[in-house]
């Protein structure tokens, strides 16, 4: 109860000054000359939020009140929140963070390109649709990134149409379903986004095995472990790990490691 208690006093607290850092002229209303306090004033704020005055009041005074993740999102608009702002709201109101919806257009971080490039392991970024946004020359001498062009440079794409990444995989009929299943849980989480669907769409044109596999709906692959890739004729062990980079915009680095004997 102490910790729900202090939540609420901290909410209390982020509210009001979340509040305080707006003009009116940034919510579209009249500006109305000075104020004693700096920032919206509780009235607006409920009006914007579609909520009564008496309500809001007790949200910024910290009682015990019960708030719904519609008007936390209605809420986290009105008073311009980003992303990690509304993560926050969350959070302190409901003590667990919020439904995102996932993206699938971003661009890799300088930072994260240097660090890629410095490791001695093949890696690559990969975003929720699986595009291979970079990579380093380990990660293309596995999976040869660069002889395609961008806009094809996506790793299911490859994984079901690119005879040589297919050749690369051992037991490629056992390992690319799993792989699959592990992208269905990206899929799900960006399933608003057009690009998406569109490959998923047209993989299934042409690729009889993903069609299949695809409709099967299997959700079970973790997004580490060990692969065997075929290199020159010899079949090599890799241990691989997903790495979140950037939560906001779903970037993850790949790595693979050769496994130790």
């Amino acid at each position: 109860m102490r910790t729900l208690a202090r939540t609420r006093h901290e909410l209390a607290a982020y509210l009001q000054a979340r509040r305080a850092r707006l003009s009116p002229e940034d919510v579209g209303l009249p500006g109305g000359g000075r104020r004693r306090t700096p920032g919206l004033r509780r009235e607006e704020v409920a009006a914007l939020a579609g909520v009564g005055l008496t309500w809001y009041t007790w949200l910024e005074q910290g009682r015990d009140i019960g708030v719904s993740s519609a008007f936390l999102d209605k809420l986290a608009e009105v008073l311009k929140l980003d992303g990690g702002e509304r993560r926050h709201l969350f959070l302190l109101a409901h003590a667990r963070p919020p439904a995102e919806e996932g993206k699938t257009f971003c661009v890799v971080p300088p930072p994260v390109r240097r660090l890629m490039h410095e490791l001695a392991h093949p890696a690559y970024v990969l975003n929720l649709r699986w595009d291979v946004l970079a990579f380093n020359a380990g990660a293309d001498t596995l999976f040869g990134f660069g002889a395609h062009v961008p806009s094809r440079r996506n790793l299911l794409w490859l994984l079901f149409t690119d005879p040589l990444l297919r050749s690369r995989f051992t037991a490629w009929e056992e390992q690319a379903p799993l792989m699959l299943s592990s992208f269905r849980r990206d899929y799900a989480r960006a399933t608003q986004e057009a690009d998406i669907h569109a490959l998923v769409q047209e993989l299934e044109k042409v690729s009889p095995e993903f069609k299949l596999w695809w409709r099967r709906h299997d959700v079970h692959a973790p997004c580490a472990g060990v692969r065997r890739l075929d290199i020159g004729g010899e079949q090599v062990a890799y241990e691989h790990t997903s790495l979140t980079i950037d939560a906001d915009r779903h970037l993850r680095l790949v790595v693979y490691a050769r496994q130790l004997e």
